[in-house]
C-alpha cells in the first residue's frame, strides 16, 4: 500500500452525516494544506449534532458541512477513496471500474447505534472520531515526515 500523501481524498459512509464527515475533518485539519479532501454518503442524511460536539472538543469545526451523496459528486479527481461503511465500499468499487483511483475499505462502527445517556453516546462518538484518526495517521504518514 503506498503510504505517501495523495493529492485528493475522498471519504465515504452510509449518509455523510457522522463518520465520513468526522474523517474528512480530521484529514483537512492535519493535512488540508497539502491534500484536498471531499466527503459524501451513499445517501445524504442530516449533519448530526454529537459529530459537530466530540470534533469540537478537538477544536475542529465540521458544523458547515452538507452531506452529500455518491451521485452528488462533482469532483472525481480523487486518488483514494476511504469507504467506512460496507454500502459504500461497493459504491467506491464501482467507481473504480471508471476511474483510475485506489479504494481502501476501514469498517468503522456507527455510533447513532448506541443507546444511554448523552455522555454514553457521545463516548461512541469519541471512540469513532479517535479510531479514525489513529488509521488517518498510520495510512498517510511520510517517511520522516513528523506523527501529527
Amino acid at each position: 500500500m503506498n503510504r505517501e500523501l495523495p493529492q485528493a481524498v475522498l471519504f465515504a459512509c452510509g449518509h455523510n452525516a457522522v463518520r465520513s464527515p468526522i474523517a474528512a475533518g480530521l484529514m483537512r485539519h492535519f493535512y488540508g494544506h497539502r491534500v484536498h479532501v471531499v466527503s459524501c454518503g451513499v445517501r445524504a442524511g442530516d449533519l448530526d449534532p454529537f459529530a459537530i460536539a466530540v470534533m469540537a472538543e478537538w477544536g475542529i469545526d465540521i458544523s458547515r458541512h452538507h452531506p452529500t451523496s455518491f451521485e452528488d459528486l462533482t469532483d472525481t479527481m480523487i486518488d483514494v477513496i476511504v469507504s467506512l461503511t460496507p454500502e459504500a465500499h461497493h459504491q467506491a468499487l464501482e467507481m473504480t471500474r471508471s476511474l483510475p483511483l485506489d479504494a481502501e475499505y476501514w469498517p468503522t462502527q456507527d455510533p447513532t447505534l448506541t443507546e444511554g445517556s448523552r455522555e454514553a453516546r457521545l463516548e461512541a462518538y469519541r471512540s469513532v472520531r479517535d479510531g479514525l484518526m489513529a488509521k488517518i495517521r498510520s495510512r498517510f504518514r511520510r517517511e520522516g515526515a513528523p506523527v501529527v
